[in-house]
């Protein structure tokens, strides 16, 4: 075949016709000396293998930056950084950033709400979260400030009730 006749041919040079080869699959060179290289999403790390936050952020399906600025909101956040700034999670940081997503993202509390929640719980939040909303209600409601406030605008209303119901009989 001429170079003239073949539509694959650039500067009087025949070419391999690319849409009749399919690709193949990449294999692994077994290199004597040499080690094999990892794969990636192979193996799993142990339970209390330290985490980088690229594996932190794939696993709650959320951005890198996201959990950086979830370090300057919630100050039980504390990873171990190495050299160059390289965050570390341990195994209890993954499980308090867990326990932090799921209150955001599955009961949508707001990050506020996330803070007073670990200030009343003093940093433990895995009760919190596995028993659900219930486990805070084991606390007398009028020692928390929005229970006292709740009663007082209780209060408050019925008083300006009363009065309404009063004179409403003065005009009829």
């Amino acid at each position: 075949m001429t170079t003239a006749n073949n539509p694959n041919a650039k500067g009087g040079m025949q070419t391999e016709d690319v849409s009749q080869t399919r690709p193949q699959p990449q294999e692994t060179q077994n290199i004597p000396g040499r080690r094999a290289l990892k794969a990636k999403g192979g193996a799993q790390k142990s339970a209390g293998a330290f985490r980088t936050i690229s594996e932190v952020a794939g696993e709650l399906s959320v951005e890198q930056h996201v959990l950086r600025f979830w370090e300057t909101k919630f100050a039980q956040i504390k990873p171990l950084k190495r050299g160059g700034g390289r965050r570390y999670y341990r195994p209890e940081d993954v499980e308090l950033l867990k326990n932090i997503h799921h209150l955001l993202y599955s009961e949508g509390y707001t990050i506020k709400g996330v803070q007073k929640l670990l200030s009343a719980t003093r940093g433990n939040l895995s009760a919190r979260v596995q028993e659900g909303p219930d486990v805070l209600a084991a606390e007398p409601q009028s020692e928390t400030p929005m229970a006292r406030a709740v009663e007082k605008n209780k209060d408050e209303l019925k008083s300006m009730l009363d009065d309404l119901r009063a004179m409403r009989k003065l005009i009829d």
